[in-house]
């Protein structure tokens, strides 16, 4: 079978985490809420200032209002897990996380404000 050249042979593999409000998430009061996002924006802030994280932000507009936003670490899955363990909004059960490997073209993706190199470049198996 000739090869598609539409069909990218190499990925750009990066670990992202989705942040999402869990359905059980524990009700707080405004000033309770108010103070636990100043910690979530500084830790996830410091992170960045690790290089850990080297891009997130909040969704707007998304279909299922129970995502929040999303970060692209500079570090395995099971790393990006144990940080977004140790958010405050997280440690108090006000969001959850999945953690994910997103593939995509090779060279189609950069990030400008990374101290280093950010995800891995593979090929994926065939089916």
């Amino acid at each position: 079978m000739p090869h598609d050249p539409d069909i990218p042979d190499a990925f750009t593999v990066v670990t992202v985490v989705v942040l999402r409000r869990p359905a059980d998430a524990p009700e707080m009061s405004e000033a309770a809420l108010d103070a636990l996002q100043a910690e979530h924006l500084a830790y996830r802030a410091e992170l960045g200032r690790r290089g850990l994280i080297v891009a997130n932000g909040p969704f707007l507009d998304q279909s299922d209002p129970s995502y929040r936003g999303m970060s692209v670490f500079a570090c395995d899955p099971a790393e990006a897990a144990r940080l977004s363990d140790a958010d405050p909004s997280v440690v108090a059960g006000r969001l959850a996380y999945d953690v994910m490997e997103w593939c995509t073209r090779a060279g189609s993706i950069a990030f400008p404000l990374a101290a280093g190199p950010v995800g891995d470049i593979r090929s994926l198996p065939e089916d």
